[in-house]
């Protein structure tokens, strides 16, 4: 599969409310508080109100559905949903969960992504599937973008 890459993006997050057990698995809801995107030809910042509804299963392995709004430098707004998982080794998990960092290498951050615009410059972004492999940072995580050719 080709990729190219289409931006890094860096996300904020406020105190993650946490549902509990549900039938869908442990429930957990991160409100995201903003962020960045960058890399030409998009770059901007991630606005405040996105969330991130995880699921976690048994074995740690958490599935999230992301809703978030991306504005560019040059005002167009950008409707960005990805689903995607995270899982590895219960002891990185764990310390993920504490907020450490570890080594992006340990685990398996992987999400793929829709983007939409009314935005008349960015139309060719509402035809195009990105995919995208993280890692977390104290501050929240970080999204390498890609889209897929």
């Amino acid at each position: 599969m080709r990729t190219r890459p289409l931006f890094v993006m860096r996300l904020d997050l406020r105190k993650v409310l946490n549902i509990g057990a549900t039938p869908g698995g442990v429930r957990r809801i991160g409100v995201l508080a903003g962020g960045s995107f960058e890399r030409e030809p998009l770059s901007g910042e991630v606005l405040d109100g996105g969330r991130d509804w995880q699921a976690v299963d048994d074995d740690g392995a958490t599935t999230l559905n992301v809703r978030l709004v991306l504005k560019t430098a040059d005002d167009a707004l950008i409707g960005m949903t990805y689903q995607g998982v995270r899982h590895g080794p219960p002891a990185v998990l764990d310390r993920i969960a504490k907020g450490e960092v570890v080594d992006p290498t340990s685990y398996y951050p992987r999400i793929s992504a829709l983007l939409e615009t009314a935005a008349p410059k960015y139309d060719w972004i509402n035809r195009i599937v990105a995919a995208g492999i993280g890692h977390r940072e104290a501050s929240g995580p970080i999204s390498s973008v890609l889209e897929v050719l």
